[in-house]
C-alpha cells in the first residue's frame, strides 16, 4: 500500500507564493506552479478548484488574522469611554504604528501578494475595502468627539474617506515597494510625524484651554 505524499500541499503553496509574487495573479500559470512544485496538474486539482482557489488559500488566512487583530483593538461601545480615553484612542502612537507593521511583516509574503498581486481576483479591491473599514471606525470616533464638543471642526464623510485612505496606504505601500524591516522602522517614524489626527480633525485635549 503506497503512502500518500503529504509534502505536496506545502510544495504547491511555496511554488504558488513564489510565482504570484514574481508575476502577479493574472500572469501566473498553474502549469509553472506545478512544474516548480514537482507535482502534476491532476494533483493540484485534487486539492484546489483552480488558480483563484489556490490564491485564496494563500491570502485568506492573513485577512482573517487582520480582522481578529482589529477586533481586539476596537471598543464596542465608545460612549462609555472617558474623554481622555477617547482622545488617546485617536492618537496614532509610534508604538501602535510599529506594532501593526510588525504584525504585517510577520506575514510579509501573504500580505504583499494581497496588496500588490491580486488584480483579476476577488481580492483586487482589498485595499479599497479595508480603507472603508478603517474609515467606518475613525468616523465613529470623530462623531463621538463632536457629540462631546471636543471638536468644532466640520469634516465631511468624503474628506474623512480620503484621510483614512492615506492612512491605510501608508501601511500598504512599504510592502508594495519591498521595504526591508529596517526601512519599515524608519518609515514608521516618518508616518508618526506625518499623520496627526488630532490636528486634522480639530480634536482638543481634554481639560485644555480653548
Amino acid at each position: 500500500m503506497s503512502v500518500p505524499d503529504r509534502s505536496i500541499d506545502n510544495r504547491l503553496i511555496k511554488a504558488a507564493k513564489k510565482e504570484f509574487l514574481k508575476n502577479g495573479y493574472e500572469k501566473t500559470s498553474l502549469s509553472e506552479i506545478c512544474r516548480n512544485a514537482g507535482v502534476t496538474t491532476g494533483a493540484l486539482y485534487k486539492r484546489y478548484e483552480g488558480k483563484e482557489d489556490l490564491f485564496s488559500a494563500l491570502v485568506s488566512g492573513v485577512i482573517k488574522e487582520m480582522e481578529e487583530r482589529v477586533s481586539e483593538i476596537i471598543v464596542a461601545d465608545i460612549s462609555v469611554m472617558t474623554d481622555e480615553e477617547l482622545y488617546e484612542s485617536i492618537t496614532m502612537k509610534p508604538e501602535f504604528i510599529l506594532s501593526f507593521f510588525k504584525f504585517l511583516y510577520e506575514r510579509k509574503d501573504a500580505f504583499t501578494i494581497l496588496v500588490k498581486c491580486s488584480g483579476g481576483t476577488q481580492y483586487e479591491n482589498f485595499r479599497h475595502k479595508w480603507a472603508e473599514k478603517v474609515n467606518e471606525q475613525v468616523w465613529k470616533y470623530y462623531e463621538e468627539t463632536k457629540r462631546r464638543k471636543m471638536t468644532s471642526k466640520k469634516v465631511s464623510k468624503e474628506e474623512m474617506r480620503v484621510l483614512t485612505s492615506i492612512l491605510w496606504e501608508m501601511f500598504c505601500e512599504p510592502f508594495v515597494y519591498g521595504f526591508s524591516w529596517e526601512q519599515i522602522e524608519e518609515h514608521a517614524k516618518i508616518f508618526h510625524g506625518y499623520i496627526n489626527l488630532h490636528t486634522a480633525l480639530g480634536i482638543k485635549k481634554p481639560d485644555s484651554e480653548v
